[in-house]
């Protein structure tokens, strides 16, 4: 069955189980077993030799990643015991002076916790609930830009876990590869202007709309939903914590990240005496995103914990007790990255195996199917599948290697769909109930978690059609170049944004009589 169209079975049969069953975790582990066992020709003791083998030379070849994460866990954890969260929260409401101010404020401390859809939600919640409470903004509301500024953040965000993983998906030039997908990631990128348009232009709709206009007249900011608690309500900050312990962390975070990249970009295998790049540009397209991200969170971690015992905010026994609480809320990341490693290694999606870049070869690449589309429908089935399963990182793990291998050699095609794809899966993550960043955001605003999946619906649904739009218009562009591309892409979802918010404030308007 190697190098024929059943290379694809195993993603396949995960992507169809994870619709009927919602459980990605199994249906993942299940598509694995299955693509094994064609490998060892039905021999299940061969077949589970295989699935554990491909799954070990994945977990090594990704390991920093891993480490990343759990670095990453730990840092959230040791940013809310300080205080530091807790301060900026108070601080910021002594300063912001208006509604707009307060939602802008909280827009802006999601985009800038960009490292983390976890490391976000864990945070934002917890400082801005206060803020908002303060302007009568609905836990609605709050919740729906805690969200809005997670995930959509994260998957532009060069320096992130969503930048490695994703990075690790498209081969030795990863890094390089995922920027590239930036400027055409519509649904993320129109996500966040959508976000600070409502901060400015206050142009509600729907239940949202709703929620928003019973807060502000009665004081009720759950618009009589049951009110759930946060989950992280069982870490205690320090009192004394400061808003530098919260701003410096972060600001360090990403100094070690970058500097990271750089070493070794610069230096082949680490080695100063093997020098690869000759400058600052050259240095990020041949670094390894993976090893900079592990090398930058770790030097960021001893400098961080060394700043916050000399600070006296937290102790040495609360930071090597935040190792053990910090990996624990990465475990779920880390199972599915496992897993979608594992599956596209089955499947050889990039030689080996299965071999489905053999059959893509000889079959697709040809093809008279017309790969224009190919953008818009990796979108709407990113979407899709991420709605069901609750998972970004899973749908693209499955998606990402198939639309890089039947698109080998297009250009600005496969960066289109590859941008598509990832936009597609922040979508269906958004509006799924199961998702943990939306849990998480409902969690960290203590919104009713059903009241938030349904006032945020209509919000990210407006943006995912524009996208969608777009990327159609978008896939026949692609033989003017990438930059006369992307300029159609975007003269076409910014007009037809800009149409539906005149065409919802007209409505209001004429509701409002």
């Amino acid at each position: 069955m190697q190098g024929t169209i059943w290379a694809f079975l195993p993603a396949v049969i995960a992507i169809v189980l994870a619709l009927v069953t919602k459980q990605v975790y199994v249906s993942l582990f299940f598509g694995i077993f299955v693509g094994a066992m064609m490998f060892a020709g039905g021999n299940p003791i061969k077949a589970m030799y295989t699935l554990y083998d491909v799954m070990s030379k994945k977990l090594g070849e990704n390991a920093p990643i891993i480490v990343f994460l759990v670095v990453l866990g730990i840092l959230v954890v040791l940013m809310q015991k300080s205080g530091g969260a807790k301060a900026y929260g108070d601080w910021a409401g002594r300063k912001i002076k208006s509604k707009g101010g307060a939602l802008a404020a909280t827009a802006g401390l999601g985009s800038l916790i960009f490292v983390d859809d976890y490391f976000n939600c864990l945070t934002v919640g917890s400082v801005m609930r206060p803020v908002t409470d303060k302007f009568k903004i609905s836990r609605a509301k709050l919740a729906y830009i805690i969200d809005a500024t997670a995930a959509p953040v994260c998957i532009i965000a060069p320096i992130s876990s969503w930048a490695a993983a994703v990075g690790s998906e498209l081969g030795d030039d990863g890094l390089m590869g995922f920027i590239s997908t930036i400027p055409f990631n519509v649904y993320a990128l129109l996500t966040l202007i959508m976000v600070f348009s409502l901060c400015y232009f206050k142009f509600d709709f729907g239940k949202m709309k709703k929620n928003d206009y019973i807060a502000e007249t009665t004081g009720d900011l759950h618009a009589g939903a049951e009110i759930n608690s946060a989950g992280n309500d069982e870490i205690v900050s320090n009192p004394k914590g400061k808003v530098r312990h919260l701003i410096v962390p972060v600001i360090i975070l990403i100094v070690s990240c970058i500097g990271g990249m750089l070493y070794t970009g610069f230096f082949a295998n680490g080695d100063p005496s093997q020098i690869q790049s000759q400058n600052v540009i050259e240095a990020f397209s041949n670094c390894n995103a993976g090893m900079s991200l592990a090398i930058g969170s770790t030097v960021a971690l001893i400098i961080i914990a060394v700043y916050y015992m000399i600070a006296r905010v937290v102790s040495f026994k609360e930071i090597t007790d935040s190792f053990t609480s910090g990996f624990k809320a990465m475990v779920p990341a880390i199972l599915i990255l496992t897993f979608a490693w594992t599956i596209a290694g089955i499947m050889g999606a990039k030689g080996g195996y299965l071999d489905a870049q053999s059959f893509v070869d000889t079959n697709l690449r040809n093809s008279a199917f017309p790969h224009e589309l190919f953008p818009f429908i990796f979108f709407i089935l990113a979407g899709a599948i991420a709605f069901a399963t609750g998972t970004s990182w899973g749908t693209f793990g499955i998606l990402v290697p198939i639309a890089t291998t039947i698109l080998v050699g297009a250009g600005p095609l496969t960066v289109l769909t590859v941008s598509a794809t990832l936009g597609g899966a922040v979508f269906g993550d958004h509006i799924s109930p199961i998702s943990d960043t939306t849990i998480l955001a409902s969690a960290g605003a203590e919104c009713n978690h059903v009241d938030h999946v349904n006032t945020q619906l209509p919000y990210a649904a407006l943006v995912a059609v524009i996208a969608a739009i777009s990327y159609l218009i978008a896939g026949f562009c692609t033989g003017l170049g990438s930059v006369l591309c992307a300029v159609i892409m975007w003269a076409a979802a910014i007009a037809l944004f800009v149409t539906a918010v005149i065409i919802i404030k007209a409505l209001s308007k004429k509701n409002a009589k």
